[in-house]
């Protein structure tokens, strides 16, 4: 199986604001390099967005490293994913998990691939973050305009 590696972020002018998302894709020697972005949304939301825009980039089965300086992204994918399943898609507090459109999205978009999370420090000189941060501010300003 061939490796991927993916850096996302993920950003919003105000909180909930416009807000714009970036992914890096290196696979090989190829690098792909995606943006987007919505006139009014969370930066939870551009965070989740990133990734999954990353992965369903992918047109193969591939094993995936994917950097995130989102804790709210690394956290929910690898801690509390299993118990919002078997708790119907509520958390511990029983309250509907927030941004489920996005994380039932997710899921579907990690299944055909092996992915490995990683924390990166976001804004700490890690290229790979800081093209990411770069994809996603421009992805604010396309909205803006």
């Amino acid at each position: 199986m061939s490796e991927a590696v993916i850096y996302t972020d993920g950003a919003c002018s105000g909180n909930p604001g416009p807000g714009g998302w970036g992914a890096v894709l290196s696979y090989g020697s190829v690098v792909k390099e995606l943006h987007g972005g919505d006139r009014a949304t969370t930066n939870n939301r551009m965070e989740l967005l990133a990734a999954i825009s990353a992965l369903e980039a992918l047109t193969r089965p591939v094993r995936v490293d994917l950097y995130t300086d989102s804790r709210y992204v690394l956290d929910g994918i690898t801690k509390w994913l299993p118990g919002w399943q078997r708790n119907g898609w509520r958390t511990a507090g029983k309250q509907p998990v927030k941004n489920l459109d996005l994380w039932q999205r997710l899921v579907a978009a990690m299944a055909p691939h092996q992915v490995t999370w990683h924390w990166v420090k976001g804004h700490h000189g890690d290229p790979g973050n800081e093209r990411a941060d770069e994809l996603a501010r421009l992805g604010i300003s396309e909205v803006l305009r």
